[in-house]
């Protein structure tokens, strides 16, 4: 499958600088916001860019490899925490109504039949991939199904007027998943990228180093971002990158939130470059690795909070920084319509 992203033209960036640097500021005053305000407006293709219908998806799926105890939680927690995200109880749901962003959570594979729900979008490809310590974590046809599910989910967001979506993600045992891909897709040494994820003590992280060694002992280290997926990803991963991909197919803002997300964005970068002029990427997360992933995107991050929960919780929380960046491109005086003077 081919996508069809464009690199970001320099059409408007003279004219939107011009925009930015003749507000009643200090030339580059507004920091990063400023980048942010061009980035914007590069993507949409104007001068008064506009945030239409704004919505977080939270992907969610199990990991065949969960049970053999890579994670400090059972597997159980993967749906009892979708019901707490469709009840409306999770650190994402408080933040989502905070910013007032529409939330949408998606079964991309969770082991269990939660059956038609306000919220829930369902999209599931198995009840859980395989276990990638044993035999691929899905087959070519699962992981292309993820991908072109995902592809039209963000093409469906954009038919329906949203031009800026966030990305989320549950699964207990995807800090694994998203290490080892980290580890095939980037230069990282695994050692370098494996986390304590949901909270391991110094025994269990070394347990979950073992088992992703022993994992790579099995199935290779694949350069190839394809490959890589169906040998150790989860279809909450692989349906994010193809909605990665299909969101930037619509010149649509993606807010990029921790670790996982921005492993599914590794494989959507390998697969289209170009779909990173279309990532602001919200925070630098606890997790060690993701400091790799950034660098390997040569990506800044808006936030450092030391956050490590995920479920898009980061992504909610550099709303605010969005907006205010379309804000002031759209609403503060420039000298001349101030009365104000040029240095």
């Amino acid at each position: 499958m081919t996508y069809a992203i464009d690199a970001l033209p320099d059409t408007h960036v003279a004219a939107l600088q011009r925009a930015i640097d003749s507000k009643t500021k200090p030339r580059g005053a507004l920091g990063r916001l400023e980048t942010l305000a061009l980035q914007i407006g590069r993507i949409q293709g104007t001068l008064t860019p506009a945030l239409n219908r704004p919505h977080l998806l939270v992907f969610a799926a199990d990991h065949g490899a969960a049970r053999a105890g890579i994670s400090a939680y059972p597997q159980d927690v993967t749906w009892q925490m979708v019901e707490n995200f469709l009840a409306g109880g999770a650190a994402i749901n408080v933040f989502a109504r905070q910013m007032k962003l529409a939330l949408r959570i998606v079964d991309a594979g969770v082991a269990h039949d939660f059956g038609p729900r306000e919220g829930l979008i369902a999209a599931k490809i198995a009840p859980g991939t395989a276990n990638y310590l044993k035999a691929p974590a899905m087959s070519a046809a699962q992981r292309d199904k993820a991908l072109a599910t995902g592809r039209q989910l963000a093409h469906r967001l954009a038919d329906g007027g949203c031009n800026a979506v966030g990305f989320g993600e549950m699964g207990i045992g995807n800090t694994a998943a998203a290490s080892l891909l980290t580890h095939c897709l980037t230069d990282a040494p695994l050692a370098r990228v494996v986390g304590r994820g949901t909270g391991l003590d110094d025994a269990g992280l070394d347990r979950k180093q073992t088992l992703l060694g022993t994992a790579l002992a099995r199935g290779g280290r694949p350069a190839d971002a394809l490959s890589a997926l169906a040998e150790y990803g989860g279809f909450e991963i692989a349906m994010m990158a193809g909605a990665m991909l299909g969101a930037a197919e619509k010149r649509m803002l993606l807010v990029i939130d921790g670790f996982i997300v921005t492993a599914a964005l590794l494989v959507a970068h390998a697969l289209a470059p170009a779909v990173t002029d279309y990532c602001v990427f919200a925070h630098r997360s606890q997790e060690g690795g993701h400091s790799h992933q950034l660098t390997h995107l040569n990506a800044a991050p808006l936030l450092d909070l030391d956050l490590r929960l995920g479920e898009g919780t980061g992504a909610a929380l550099a709303w605010p920084l969005i907006q205010a960046a379309v804000g002031f491109l759209n609403d503060m005086a420039s000298f001349d319509a101030a009365g104000v003077s040029e240095r």
